[in-house]
């Protein structure tokens, strides 16, 4: 796994990698009673669910910000964000009591002071959050408009870090979810991430993407570099 263009393992401690290896323990664990992932992917969870959203660290995420993942199921991708960003705030959005309960009890057990969930719908989520981040939830103008309810803006983001907005992990043909976004909001700049292109492998990453949605006029060429991208 570590043959890739680029790792996400390669800037970890020690601490950290261990603490993944046990968040894929208790996750595969508690799979057996609640549905956090598909069976069927368990014995590729390493590729299909933990390199999938830890592709979000291509980018700095500012120490001190806080990031939402809406409909965070098995704290995909929330407990590896908190994991590799321990002075970010990741707040765990679901709607389905059990799988919060799971998330819940997994943060405790991994020792993660800073990852909080909620259960309930995330139209009804009352926080606040720098970044919005999704694996696969809903469709875009959904998740943009979950996002913009709840957006406050940071100071200025260095150089490496993600720009504040949405950071969505997707895949397929996205051009009537794009177009309907921009539906109901002209004014956003979408930029697409390749993942093959970042990785440096196809396969399950082939049509596999990450979306950046931000208001517009924030664009910044300074942090497209980690991976080749385009704008829609």
């Amino acid at each position: 796994m570590e043959n890739l263009a680029w790792s996400p393992f390669k800037s970890l401690t020690a601490e950290q990698r261990e603490q993944l290896d046990a968040f894929e323990e208790q996750l595969l664990r508690f799979n057996q009673r609640v549905n956090l992932v598909s069976p069927e992917t368990e014995d590729a969870f390493r590729t299909r669910h933990l390199l999938h959203c830890l592709t979000l660290t291509a980018r700095d995420f500012p120490a001190g910000c806080t990031v939402v993942d809406w409909g965070t199921g098995g704290g995909l991708p929330a407990i590896p964000l908190a994991i590799c960003h321990p002075a970010v705030t990741v707040v765990g959005v679901d709607s389905v009591g059990k799988k919060v309960r799971a998330v819940r009890t997994i943060a405790r057990r991994l020792g993660l002071g800073n990852c909080f969930t909620w259960n309930g719908r995330a139209e009804e989520w009352t926080g606040e959050a720098h970044y919005s981040v999704s694996r696969a939830t809903a469709p875009l103008a959904d998740l943009w408009a979950w996002h913009r309810r709840v957006a406050v803006s940071p100071d200025e983001p260095n150089g490496d870090a993600w720009p504040p907005g949405l950071l969505a992990l997707k895949g397929g043909d996205l051009s009537d979810e794009i177009s309907d976004l921009r539906a109901v909001d002209s004014d956003v700049d979408v930029e697409r991430f390749s993942l093959e292109g970042l990785l440096g492998r196809n396969g399950f990453f082939g049509e596999k993407e990450i979306v950046a949605v931000r208001r517009g006029g924030h664009h910044s060429k300074r942090y497209a570099s980690a991976c080749s991208s385009s704008k829609s």
